[in-house]
């Protein structure tokens, strides 16, 4: 059974970051939903995080918690069509604000970040695991001492630009961080044994731990590297009235329990995919 990332807090305090959209100033008026509305076509920046974000490699189709709440929110409250529009997590941020899209999806609520971009509230909340191959000697068995893992001759791998590469970068100083472009390389360069540790969002590397059981070890680092809101970002201008009704449905959303189910759904699909 997953563990429960929901709960009454989570809604309140999920209601409280809604209401501190108030205060902006008018003068941030941008109408991006009747912009939407007027060209038919809602475009969400998305840059691939399984459970979060997912692309087909097939076929490129997408799909993924926050696909699908954006997909509904396009739907069946602007009436147009959803466009996801690829990217990485390094241009996820500088695309919004270029608008090349309307929506980044799944972002990290951060400080530094809140100054450059709005965000929505935060449907879930994530935070950062390890996962290393319990037969390599180089990463001591059985610890969750950060400081076990920053070592020289260690190495990291984390997806560059996010902000999983952003906390291992202000702590580790000793072990190399190995910055890769996606999650697909970062993961490889763990199979490969090119790097000694996978850094990324737990949710995440829970996937890519079950379907590796037979050597896949996670590890929560201590003390914790980040706990935060995954939101979705939005231009510094967008009126407050078009954030406030995304967030309304957003809430909506966590209250009937959709978004724990979505995690559900989603987490066990991927896992099941990445068995076959």
């Amino acid at each position: 059974m997953l563990k429960k990332v929901f709960s009454k807090a989570c809604l309140v305090g999920a209601m409280t970051a809604s209401a501190l959209f108030a205060g902006q100033a008018a003068a941030e008026s941008e109408p991006l939903w009747q912009d939407v509305q007027d060209r038919g076509s809602l475009r969400c920046g998305a840059a691939v995080a399984p459970p979060y974000v997912i692309r087909d490699p097939k076929t490129g189709e997408y799909s993924g918690i926050y696909v699908d709440l954006c997909r509904e929110f396009a739907e069946q409250h602007l009436g147009v069509k959803a466009e996801f529009m690829d990217t990485t997590w390094d241009n996820i941020i500088a695309g919004l604000q270029a608008g090349k899209w309307d929506i980044s999806l799944a972002l990290n609520r951060k400080p530094k970040r809140a100054m450059a971009i709005s965000f929505s509230i935060s449907p879930m909340y994530g935070e950062v695991s390890f996962v290393y191959n319990n037969q390599n000697s180089k990463v001591p068995s059985g610890t969750s001492n950060l400081a076990d893992f920053d070592k020289k001759g260690i190495t990291l791998a984390v997806m560059s630009g996010t902000v999983q590469d952003q906390a291992v970068s202000d702590v580790i100083k000793n072990a190399k961080i190995l910055r890769l472009p996606a999650v697909d390389e970062t993961r490889l360069a763990l199979l490969s044994r090119r790097a000694d540790v996978l850094v990324d969002m737990a949710d995440t590397n829970r996937i890519f731990a079950a379907s590796n059981k037979e050597w896949a070890q996670t590890v929560y680092p201590q003390p914790a590297l980040l706990k935060q809101g995954i939101a979705n970002g939005l231009r510094k201008g967008v009126s407050w009235s078009d954030v406030e009704a995304f967030n309304i449905y957003l809430e909506e959303k966590i209250a009937k329990g959709d978004v724990e189910r979505l995690v559900e759904m989603y987490t066990e699909q991927a896992i099941a995919n990445a068995s076959k």
